[in-house]
């Protein structure tokens, strides 16, 4: 099934769908990088829309266009807390813009407007022939990762419907939400001893809105911090296995990264406190829609 906007793999033969890159293992996950080489681009704090940043984008994955993800940082933070995750989701065959914000004050609402924005730019980039990501966005597979009031903005777009894939780190939200009329697939990374975004007034109940009917994730941390969900630390490894599987599986539709999501007994790694999830995605998500069976 030839994919819209896009030619599969050369290597691809059947269900392929957007998939690319080698049948991951464990330890391929867990490596501090995927098997693509990334560039990066500076962007201009001067655009419209959001406070510049960087865009990574492979330069060997390739043909066929890939998703677009944006990752926004939190209150009072700067595009290098959230950097990290530029080049390890990159790495892996995806365009990501990881972005700073208008103003470091900036509140969920805004932030939500600011990935909105961000995501634009990043396909207009895509239309240019002028730009070094030309022709690489699938305008129609795009996704975002935000922490802390990121995250939040994140859950908002999500409820807003627009983007394929959301992950919220940490996320900070005011109590009152939509998230209740989130359909993306949506994974929730939260930080055990968060005394910012406390798991219990924040990502918990968060999780808990979105209907069961939606692909959702919950992974808590053992003994993290607010800071906990953006790598360059001892979850690094936890965090890109399952947020690179997560936007394989479902900006993707890569069926090869279910198994790492689904069927592990998460709760047993000493680095997870606690994990929810309304496993197997496909039963809610690919069957019938996405998905050609043979």
């Amino acid at each position: 099934a030839n994919p819209p906007g896009g030619d599969p793999d050369p290597g691809c033969q059947t269900d392929c769908n957007y998939q690319r890159g080698p049948d991951p293992t464990d330890a391929y996950l867990e490596a501090a990088s995927g098997p693509y080489t990334v560039s990066t681009i500076r962007v201009s704090s001067l655009v419209p829309g959001f406070g510049g940043g960087t865009i990574h984008y492979p330069t060997n994955a390739g043909g066929g266009k890939m998703a677009g993800i944006v990752v926004i940082p939190g209150y009072l933070s700067r595009e290098s807390s959230i950097k990290w995750w530029g080049p390890r989701l990159a790495s892996h065959g995806f365009v990501v813009m990881t972005i700073d914000t208008n103003t470091i004050y900036d509140q969920p609402s805004q932030r939500r407007d600011q990935i909105e924005a961000a995501l634009q730019y990043l396909v207009n980039q895509s239309n240019s022939s002028s730009s070094p990501i030309s022709g690489m966005v699938d305008s129609s597979r795009l996704a975002a990762v935000g922490w802390s009031m990121g995250g939040g903005g994140t859950l908002q777009l999500a409820a807003d419907g627009g983007i394929k894939a959301a992950i919220a780190l940490a996320p900070w939200n005011s109590s009152i939400n939509d998230f209740n009329r989130i359909q993306v697939p949506t994974l929730i990374f939260a930080c055990q001893l968060d005394a910012i975004a406390p798991v219990a007034l924040h990502a918990s109940p968060f999780y808990n809105r979105i209907p069961n009917t939606t692909p959702k994730a919950f992974f808590e941390m053992t003994g993290g911090d607010h800071w906990c969900a953006n790598g360059g630390n001892i979850y690094s490894a936890l965090l890109g296995k399952y947020g690179v599987s997560w936007m394989k599986l479902h900006l993707d539709q890569d069926t090869r990264y279910a198994p790492f999501l689904c069927g592990p007994n998460h709760a047993a790694q000493t680095l997870i406190s606690e994990y929810r999830g309304n496993c197997p995605y496909e039963n809610l998500y690919f069957q019938g829609h996405h998905h050609h069976h043979h």
